[in-house]
Parts: structure tokens; C-alpha cells; sequence
């Protein structure tokens, strides 16, 4: 036992001071409650390409009207196109301006909620909406699992996007997804009361 006590207090002697602690993966729950829509990035933190490539596989994992997977992400991560993303969200240019990262959401229109070529029910390609909706969830979600903050704009000129990307006409243009790491804590927002959004029968 004496043995065993001296060999455990030999080995702290050789753990540096402030030496990096491995990384823990924050609990689901915390990333329900810590994401927020982040309106001001960091300048001085940037985001890699492969980083990127590690979100986007994770939302590869989005369900989808019979797995038809009708979203795609274009990502602007260059300073050129960086730049002209910016100029094309309105009025969150500022906000956005220091985000390393700008990706344009779309999907294929007529495949959610078709069946043989013919609108399943009456929501038709609203479903394909649907499905880009649970996609860019996952990837808030996953972001902030990561570490990374977000912003989704439905506030972009969708032709000049569309031209930018050189995105093909059967692709509707959504949203775009600004990608980085919060430069201050945002606000927690109030939420409506449950029994206002819930009703049990």
C-alpha cells in the first residue's frame, strides 16, 4: 500500500502546473441552454476547413422525408467570398462582419413530400422547408456542441446568392448561417409559458 501511495505521489510530481486538461464534451442539456443567436464574433478567432467538414458530417444525420436528404450547404470560408456573402444579408452585415464562416442553406425542391412525383398531402414541398429546417437545427445544435456560435438569417438576396454559389434553380434558397465564436455573452431571451404553446388532451 505504502508502495502504491509513493508511486501515485511521484507521478503528480511530474504533472506540469496548468498542463492542459482534456477536453469534456458538454452535456446535451448544456447545449440546449447555451446556444443563442450570437449578433457580434470574434475577430481573432477563426474556424479550419476541416473543422467545418467535422459540423457538417454530424447534420448528415438530420432526418428527412424518406431519408431524401434534400439540403444543401454552401460555405463561404475564403475572404473574397467572405466578403460578398456580407453584402448580400441586409441589415445583419455588421453583426456578421467578424463571424470566419458564412454558409448558405438550400434544398431540392420536390423530393420532401413527394411521393412518385406527386405531392404526398397538401403541404407539398413545404416539407422540403421542413427538412432544411431540421438540418440547420442540428447544425446550431451540433455548432455548440463544438463550441462555436450561430446566427440564422432569413434576410439574404437569394438570386445574387444563388449567382455567387452558382446554385442550380431547383434548389430554393433558405437562409444564411453565420459560424464563430461569440466576442461577448449574449442574452438568454424570455420564453412563453408552456400551456401557451402545449395543450394535452
Amino acid at each position: 500500500m505504502k508502495r502504491i501511495l509513493l508511486l501515485s505521489a511521484l507521478a503528480a510530481l511530474f504533472v506540469l502546473p496548468g498542463a492542459a486538461q482534456e477536453k469534456t464534451s458538454p452535456s446535451f442539456d448544456e447545449v440546449l441552454t447555451g446556444r443563442r443567436s450570437v449578433r457580434s464574433y470574434d475577430a481573432t478567432k477563426k474556424i479550419s476547413e476541416q473543422e467545418v467538414r467535422t459540423l457538417l458530417t454530424a447534420v448528415q444525420d438530420a432526418p428527412s422525408w424518406a431519408n431524401q436528404q434534400p439540403t444543401k450547404y454552401y460555405v463561404a470560408i475564403s475572404p473574397e467570398k467572405l466578403a460578398a456573402v456580407q453584402d448580400l444579408v441586409g441589415g445583419n452585415k455588421d453583426r456578421i462582419k467578424d463571424a470566419p464562416v458564412l454558409i448558405v442553406s438550400t434544398y431540392e425542391r420536390g423530393k420532401s413530400g413527394f411521393f412518385r412525383g406527386n405531392p404526398a398531402n397538401e403541404v407539398g414541398d413545404g416539407w422540403g422547408a421542413y427538412d432544411n429546417g431540421l438540418s440547420n437545427c442540428y447544425l446550431v445544435l451540433q455548432a455548440r456542441a463544438m463550441g462555436f456560435d450561430t446566427l440564422i438569417m432569413g434576410m439574404r438576396e437569394a438570386d445574387k446568392l444563388r449567382t455567387l454559389f452558382s446554385i442550380p434553380d431547383n434548389e430554393a434558397v433558405m437562409a444564411v448561417i453565420a459560424l464563430g465564436y461569440r466576442a461577448a455573452e449574449p442574452r438568454r431571451p424570455a420564453h412563453k409559458n408552456l400551456d401557451d404553446v402545449v395543450k394535452f388532451y
